[in-house]
């Protein structure tokens, strides 16, 4: 991707920075709650399991609805099947789609280089960096004796020299990656939750306004907006957060 094409996907992040994960089993329940949204306020995430059981349709459906797509499938292979993957996903038109880092130089240069070839490609190539769920324990438990913020500026910094477009962290990363990398680096942040919002399953979270202070330009968030009563309300909640703190 060149930098001018690379600019404009980001420049309107501020614009629309919420990532809705439709972390759904089934493609029917997923586009009910698309439906819900609105494509102008937000974008959406489609993950392992739904992609898995609906494939490239639900992929054409929400672009049928006018959504940018993050396809969060966190490839990590031997380099060619990695990059060949990127391609296809690239080819189906998604906005955005992730490796892990941990794959290594090889394959993120091999994917980065394979996504060039797809024409007028527009699709954002990042990296997932240290998963929001896991603390320096799980890192000990697979060999990794490291606190999760420097294993995270290790890999990003890989990424970033592998010419990929940003990494996926938690906002407790963002400050000091952004002061590494500066704004053109994308930061994909999981873990978002208002101030009343159930923590779930993550481990690092934080609120929308304190990410995007912190240095997030994409903020992914699931069941505070799809488990709402009023999703479009939900989302109004956190955009009234980002606006009046941000």
């Amino acid at each position: 991707m060149s930098d001018i094409q690379r600019a404009t996907n980001l420049q309107d992040k501020s614009d629309k920075p919420v990532i809705v994960a439709l972390d759904y089993p089934e493609m029917d329940l997923a586009l009910q709650m698309a439906k819900q949204l609105d494509p102008s306020r937000c974008r959406v995430k489609v993950g392992k399991e739904l992609f898995t059981r609906s494939g490239p349709k639900i992929i054409e459906s929400l672009s049928d609805q006018g959504f940018d797509i993050f396809l969060d499938l966190k490839f990590h292979d031997i380099p060619n099947t990695v990059a060949k993957a990127v391609r296809a996903a690239a080819e189906m038109g998604v906005w955005m789609v992730n490796v892990h880092a941990s794959g290594g130089r090889h394959m993120m240069e091999k994917a980065y280089s394979e996504l060039q070839k797809v024409q007028d490609n527009r699709t954002l190539l990042i990296a997932v960096t240290v998963l929001t769920s896991m603390q320096k324990s799980d890192l000990l438990e697979i060999g990794l004796d490291i606190e999760p913020q420097q294993h995270v500026m290790n890999l990003a910094k890989l990424t970033h020299s592998c010419g990929l477009d940003g990494v996926v962290c938690s906002a407790q990363e963002t400050a000091m990656l952004k002061g590494q990398f500066g704004s053109e680096f994308a930061l994909v942040t999981p873990g978002i939750r208002l101030a009343t919002d159930s923590a779930d399953d993550q481990q690092r979270i934080m609120t929308p306004s304190k990410a995007l202070q912190s240095g997030s330009t994409h903020l992914v968030i699931g069941r505070p907006i799809t488990k709402a009563v009023d999703p479009l309300r939900a989302l109004a909640a956190i955009e009234e957060d980002i606006a009046n703190n941000v």
